[in-house]
């Protein structure tokens, strides 16, 4: 997939136009268009499409951008706070110092998108579903996957902190690049995923729990049974 570092790397540059207005409408259709060093307080955007358009150090606080759709659009330097993006579709983009912040994204639906760089702190992304979706050098903190399904998801240099993976499907993910693997719930979702000899040791006691295995040296007494005298 495409990994465009800078506007001047996308192949619509030279088509790109400021956005004139305020503000965002909901169900409107974006093409071409420059979002930059724009404050969207409170936007309620529901439904509207963003087709090669690029948000540079753009502010979005609370609001809703609910059903919204991104196609090939570039997001550098943005912060999501508070905001809405439910049910957003995601293709073709790339996501370079973003932070998102007590994010709704559930049922959210994220294809051939890198996100690079960026902080996720509390997002909720449970039942979406990503697939061919890179995750470069980020830090997702109480990120909630609960019910979602990855395909072809990696991870290269990423910190993954507290994650929910309760009831997520896994296939074809690769954690072996991620630096922190730290799993809130959710280990049994492991099975579609592939992990380095360090990570199953440092995982090994949850996963043993997660499976009711005890763990224990020769001539332990076992749990629940008392020795005989």
């Amino acid at each position: 997939m495409d990994n465009p570092a800078s506007l001047r790397d996308l192949p619509y540059a030279d088509l790109l136009q400021p956005h004139e207005g305020a503000g965002l409408r909901s169900g409107e259709r974006y093409d071409t268009v420059h979002f930059d060093a724009t404050a969207f307080g409170g936007v309620e955007a529901l439904d509207a499409r963003f087709l090669e358009c690029a948000l540079t150090d753009c502010a979005f606080t609370d609001g809703s951008l609910r059903g919204c759709g991104l196609n090939d659009v570039f997001v550098s330097g943005s912060r999501f706070v508070g905001t809405s993006l439910a049910e957003t579709e995601w293709q073709d983009g790339t996501a370079d110092a973003c932070v998102l912040a007590g994010v709704e994204a559930f049922g959210a639906r994220i294809r051939r998108t890198v996100f690079r760089r960026c902080k996720f702190e509390s997002v909720n992304l449970r039942s979406a579903t990503l697939r061919e979706v890179v995750f470069e050098d980020c830090v997702l903190r109480d990120t909630d996957l609960g019910g979602a399904t990855l395909t072809d998801v990696s991870f290269p240099g990423t910190a993954l902190h507290r994650l929910r993976l309760g009831r997520a499907a896994l296939t074809r993910a690769d954690l072996r690049g991620a630096t922190v693997l730290d799993l809130a719930d959710g280990h049994e979702a492991l099975r579609g995923a592939t992990i380095t000899p360090g990570q199953l040791l440092d995982l090994a006691p949850a996963l043993a729990a997660s499976l009711g295995v005890a763990v224990a040296d020769p001539g332990i007494p076992l749990p629940g049974r008392t020795r005989r005298r």
